[in-house]
Protein backbone atom coordinates (compact mmCIF):
# COMPACT_ATOMS: atom_id res chain seq x y z
CA UNK A 1 0.00 0.00 0.00
CA UNK A 2 1.50 3.25 -0.89
CA UNK A 3 0.80 5.80 2.25
CA UNK A 4 0.29 10.00 0.92
CA UNK A 5 3.43 11.90 2.33
CA UNK A 6 0.91 13.96 3.79
CA UNK A 7 -0.22 11.64 6.22
CA UNK A 8 3.00 10.76 7.00
CA UNK A 9 3.73 14.91 7.65
CA UNK A 10 0.34 14.93 10.03
CA UNK A 11 1.24 11.58 12.02
CA UNK A 12 4.60 12.48 12.47
CA UNK A 13 3.55 16.15 13.38
CA UNK A 14 1.33 14.81 15.69
CA UNK A 15 3.39 12.08 17.33
CA UNK A 16 6.76 13.01 16.56
CA UNK A 17 8.07 9.63 15.98
CA UNK A 18 9.93 9.08 12.78
CA UNK A 19 9.59 9.09 9.48
CA UNK A 20 9.85 5.31 8.73
CA UNK A 21 8.33 5.00 11.74
CA UNK A 22 5.47 6.86 10.36
CA UNK A 23 5.42 5.19 7.23
CA UNK A 24 5.49 1.76 8.36
CA UNK A 25 2.47 2.18 10.93
CA UNK A 26 0.32 3.90 8.25
CA UNK A 27 1.12 0.98 6.03
CA UNK A 28 0.12 -1.84 8.92
CA UNK A 29 -3.53 0.31 10.11
CA UNK A 30 -4.38 0.93 6.17
CA UNK A 31 -3.55 4.52 6.24
CA UNK A 32 -5.78 5.30 9.16
CA UNK A 33 -3.72 7.82 11.40
CA UNK A 34 -5.63 7.18 15.03
CA UNK A 35 -5.15 3.42 14.66
CA UNK A 36 -1.26 4.32 13.26
CA UNK A 37 -0.99 7.10 16.60
CA UNK A 38 -2.11 4.10 18.62
CA UNK A 39 0.39 1.37 17.19
CA UNK A 40 3.38 4.23 17.40
CA UNK A 41 2.11 4.71 21.16
CA UNK A 42 2.26 1.09 21.58
CA UNK A 43 5.83 0.67 20.04
CA UNK A 44 6.99 3.31 22.21
CA UNK A 45 6.01 1.65 25.28
CA UNK A 46 7.69 -1.85 24.45
CA UNK A 47 10.92 0.52 23.06
CA UNK A 48 10.90 1.98 26.80
CA UNK A 49 10.90 -1.68 27.74
CA UNK A 50 13.51 -2.45 26.57
CA UNK A 51 15.63 0.66 27.63
CA UNK A 52 14.74 0.40 31.24
CA UNK A 53 18.32 -0.70 32.91
CA UNK A 54 20.38 1.59 30.90
CA UNK A 55 22.43 4.12 32.95
CA UNK A 56 20.93 7.40 33.15
CA UNK A 57 23.41 9.46 34.57
CA UNK A 58 22.44 12.74 32.76
CA UNK A 59 19.32 14.95 32.84
CA UNK A 60 18.02 18.31 34.40
CA UNK A 61 16.79 19.59 37.80
CA UNK A 62 13.22 21.13 36.64
CA UNK A 63 11.15 23.61 38.98
CA UNK A 64 7.88 24.77 39.25
CA UNK A 65 6.45 27.61 41.23
CA UNK A 66 2.29 28.10 41.25
CA UNK A 67 0.70 31.15 40.54
CA UNK A 68 0.87 33.20 44.09
CA UNK A 69 4.61 31.69 44.88
CA UNK A 70 2.69 29.11 47.66
CA UNK A 71 3.72 26.22 46.34
CA UNK A 72 6.76 24.96 44.12
CA UNK A 73 8.62 21.84 43.29
CA UNK A 74 11.73 20.51 42.38
CA UNK A 75 12.19 17.32 40.37
CA UNK A 76 15.59 15.25 38.82
CA UNK A 77 14.64 13.92 35.85
CA UNK A 78 17.79 11.85 34.46
CA UNK A 79 18.73 10.26 30.92
CA UNK A 80 21.40 8.79 29.18
CA UNK A 81 23.39 11.75 26.73
CA UNK A 82 23.37 15.43 27.69
CA UNK A 83 22.40 15.74 23.90
CA UNK A 84 18.88 14.37 25.08
CA UNK A 85 18.67 16.39 28.00
CA UNK A 86 18.97 19.81 26.10
CA UNK A 87 16.06 18.62 23.63
CA UNK A 88 13.01 20.51 24.40
CA UNK A 89 11.02 16.93 24.56
CA UNK A 90 13.15 16.07 27.68
CA UNK A 91 12.75 19.68 29.23
CA UNK A 92 9.23 20.02 28.49
CA UNK A 93 8.49 16.67 30.42
CA UNK A 94 10.72 17.68 32.94
CA UNK A 95 8.49 21.13 33.02
CA UNK A 96 5.12 18.64 33.54
CA UNK A 97 6.82 16.69 36.01
CA UNK A 98 7.33 19.16 38.28
CA UNK A 99 4.25 20.57 37.59
CA UNK A 100 2.97 17.18 38.29
CA UNK A 101 4.30 17.16 41.55
CA UNK A 102 3.42 20.26 42.66
CA UNK A 103 -0.77 19.74 41.81
CA UNK A 104 -0.87 16.41 42.69
CA UNK A 105 1.35 16.18 46.00
CA UNK A 106 2.70 12.38 45.73
CA UNK A 107 4.93 10.73 48.02
CA UNK A 108 6.75 8.23 46.00
CA UNK A 109 8.19 7.64 42.87
CA UNK A 110 6.89 4.58 42.04
CA UNK A 111 5.55 1.25 43.90
CA UNK A 112 8.56 -0.22 44.88
CA UNK A 113 9.67 2.71 46.86
CA UNK A 114 6.18 2.44 48.26
CA UNK A 115 6.46 -0.98 49.45
CA UNK A 116 10.31 -0.86 50.42
CA UNK A 117 8.98 1.90 53.14
CA UNK A 118 6.13 -0.53 54.48
CA UNK A 119 3.27 1.72 52.97
CA UNK A 120 -0.15 0.52 51.69
CA UNK A 121 -0.55 0.74 48.04
CA UNK A 122 -2.16 3.90 46.96
CA UNK A 123 -2.07 4.90 43.45
CA UNK A 124 -2.40 8.52 44.19
CA UNK A 125 0.60 8.60 46.42
CA UNK A 126 2.86 7.50 43.60
CA UNK A 127 3.85 9.90 41.22
CA UNK A 128 4.56 7.60 38.23
CA UNK A 129 0.79 5.71 38.66
CA UNK A 130 -1.12 8.87 38.64
CA UNK A 131 -3.17 10.73 36.01
CA UNK A 132 -1.34 12.79 33.62
CA UNK A 133 -2.79 16.37 34.91
CA UNK A 134 -2.43 17.44 31.84
CA UNK A 135 -3.95 14.21 30.21
CA UNK A 136 -6.12 12.09 32.68
CA UNK A 137 -6.23 8.99 30.37
CA UNK A 138 -2.71 8.26 30.69
CA UNK A 139 -0.61 7.98 33.87
CA UNK A 140 2.77 9.67 33.99
CA UNK A 141 4.78 6.40 33.08
CA UNK A 142 2.57 6.24 30.23
CA UNK A 143 3.90 10.09 29.30
CA UNK A 144 7.63 9.27 30.24
CA UNK A 145 7.24 6.23 27.99
CA UNK A 146 5.94 7.64 24.77
CA UNK A 147 8.87 10.45 25.91
CA UNK A 148 11.44 7.75 25.28
CA UNK A 149 10.01 6.49 22.45
CA UNK A 150 10.50 9.74 20.66
CA UNK A 151 14.31 10.47 22.03
CA UNK A 152 15.43 6.53 22.24
CA UNK A 153 16.60 6.80 25.54
CA UNK A 154 16.14 5.70 28.92
CA UNK A 155 14.34 8.10 31.23
CA UNK A 156 13.75 7.60 34.50
CA UNK A 157 12.32 10.40 37.75
CA UNK A 158 15.34 9.83 40.12
CA UNK A 159 14.01 12.25 43.04
CA UNK A 160 11.61 15.01 43.62
CA UNK A 161 10.31 17.45 46.50
CA UNK A 162 7.31 19.71 47.14
CA UNK A 163 6.95 22.76 49.06
CA UNK A 164 3.94 24.48 50.28
CA UNK A 165 3.63 27.38 52.49
CA UNK A 166 2.77 26.44 56.21
CA UNK A 167 3.14 22.74 55.31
Amino acid sequence: MTVETKKIKDLRAKTGAGIMDCKRALEDTGGDIPEAEELLRQKGVSSAANKVGRRTDQGVVESYIHNGGKIGALVEVNCETDFVARTSDFTSLAHDLAMQVAAMSPQFINKEELIDNNNEYDEQSCLLEQPFIKDPSKRIQDVINETVGKLGENIEVKRFTRFSLGE
